[in-house]
């Protein structure tokens, strides 16, 4: 079973920008493109678990800010080591300016 969880406001998440969104106890990041569209990941760098929202986000990546791997936010796929693992990710979408991001449980 899964739910929609309103995570914050669109406006919230700078164009090209992540944020930070907690729930239920896990960190997840959420990331907004160039054209509005709406991501979500783990919010943990798959490498050493450094808070991903603190990274560099262009073109569709984000670059973990302690060790510098690089992750596909709409995909989740490990681009550049030290990250190997890929993050999972979370179906997102905006709704009356809301980001409601879909949770297992």
């Amino acid at each position: 079973m899964t739910n929609w969880i309103p995570a914050c406001r669109l406006d919230d998440i700078e164009q090209e920008g992540a944020r930070r969104f907690d729930h239920s106890g896990r960190t997840y990041a959420l990331y907004r493109s160039s054209d509005d569209e709406v991501f979500c990941t783990d919010g943990l760098c798959t490498h050493e678990a450094v808070h991903l929202a603190d990274g560099l986000v262009m073109d569709y990546e984000i670059e973990c800010p302690k060790h510098s791997g690089i992750f596909d936010y709409r995909t989740g796929e490990a681009k550049r080591l030290p990250a190997c693992k890929n993050l999972s990710v979370y179906a997102a979408r905006v709704e009356d300016g809301a980001v409601l991001v879909e949770l297992p449980g």
